[in-house]
């Protein structure tokens, strides 16, 4: 597991800042860890070292970013962290399908051998780009959301 992966995606979340956006689907939020992805948490009182654990078991291990080559890791973890699991696997496969000329995974939001077999020959940059077209295809649905897309872009640059 790579720590550091996590305490930057716990800062490109706002660290310890609480947030209360009503804008925001996820409701209130601290370390990106929201009450409505997360019913049972005390989100207001929330520790980093609690944030760590829950990013370490809801979302390091069962999205198998470990198991991606090292180059990719950090951006598809923070696309799991930002739209869930199912989502950040659809772009990923979206990713390594555009750059195989579309031929070799179906996208179903399952990261299984195939999926990580195809990521091996994936360039960061090109996921970046699927990644962002992502958001604009939100922001093209959800004009609300607009105020965001600055935001995510920069913080998918940044990665």
């Amino acid at each position: 597991m790579n720590s550091q992966i996590i305490k930057e995606v716990l800062r490109r979340e706002g660290g310890a800042k609480l947030t209360k956006d009503p804008d925001d689907p996820g409701g209130v939020t601290k370390y990106g860890i929201s009450k409505r992805a997360n019913p049972d948490v005390d989100v207001e009182n929330l520790t980093e070292d609690e944030a760590v654990i829950i990013y370490l078991e809801k979302y390091w291990r069962p999205s198998k970013a470990s198991s991606l080559p090292e180059p990719l890791q950090d951006m598809y973890f923070d696309m799991v962290v930002n739209f869930g699991q199912r989502r950040a696997v659809k772009i990923l496969q979206e990713a390594c399908n555009h750059k195989n000329k579309g031929k070799d995974l179906v996208v179903d939001g399952r990261i299984g051998p195939n999926t990580l077999r195809a990521s091996k020959s994936l360039e960061k940059d090109r996921l970046l780009a699927f990644r962002i077209f992502h958001y604009a295809r939100i922001c093209m649905k959800n004009k609300t959301l607009m105020k965001y897309y600055y935001g995510w872009v920069r913080r998918t640059i940044e990665i």
